[in-house]
């Protein structure tokens, strides 16, 4: 992503968009935390706090950002509720940081995490 203004360049990696956006998620009440993307034997991989932007894929389609992220959240919890909130949230922060708007926002359920005393 980058944009031309008078005094220069400005760009911003992916890498830095996934950052914000996995912050964003990981604050929503009923996530567990980011999944990689792909499923091992029908398994979520539930990822680490330092590796959870690797549960985020960032893309520019016509110029535009297209965000999609990989969750698991919490059994019981409403998941429409949860990834709308969690659309919102990471739309905002990325938005209020980049000054860019975002196109999309994809959640991905991976996973749910039931709880041992359920």
């Amino acid at each position: 992503m980058s944009e031309e203004t008078r005094l220069g360049r400005i760009e911003v990696s992916p890498v830095a968009i996934a950052t914000i956006a996995s912050q964003a998620v990981l604050e929503c009440y009923g996530v567990v935390g980011m999944a990689a993307s792909s499923l091992r034997s029908g398994w979520a991989e539930l990822l680490g706090r330092e590796a959870s932007r690797q549960g985020v894929h960032v893309s520019l389609v016509d110029n535009q950002i297209v965000i999609d992220l990989y969750v698991v959240l919490d059994y019981g919890m409403r998941i429409s509720e949860v990834a709308h909130n969690i659309m919102e949230s990471v739309k905002f922060n990325v938005e209020k940081s980049l000054g860019i708007p975002v196109a999309q926002v994809n959640v991905h359920v991976q996973g749910l995490r039931v709880s041992p005393s359920e």
